[in-house]
């Protein structure tokens, strides 16, 4: 085992983490910006109304995307729990 494998087994954990939170937020960002860009077109300035399209882009992501990103998850946990025994030095 060297320091380069738990680099890259870090490396790899955290880009998974950093891919599956932009799947959820970029979505919601924009949907946020569409309503903050009418809101200051129409001059609303109601702090609740985002609260459901951005809800409801979520729900909606999660459901496409969501298998793709529990299969992703899980072969990083593969990778992670199969390179317990090299890097515990067994």
């Amino acid at each position: 085992m060297t320091p380069q494998y738990v680099l890259d087994l870090f490396g790899e954990a955290f880009w998974t983490v950093v891919m599956l939170v932009s799947m959820i937020v970029l979505p919601s960002l924009l949907m946020g910006l569409v309503i903050a860009t009418f809101q200051a077109a129409t001059q609303i300035n109601e702090q609740t109304l985002s609260f459901l399209p951005r809800l409801l882009v979520i729900i909606f992501v999660i459901m496409i995307m969501g298998p793709w990103m529990v299969t992703k998850l899980t072969d990083v946990f593969k990778l992670i729990f199969s390179a317990i025994p090299i890097v515990i030095g067994l």
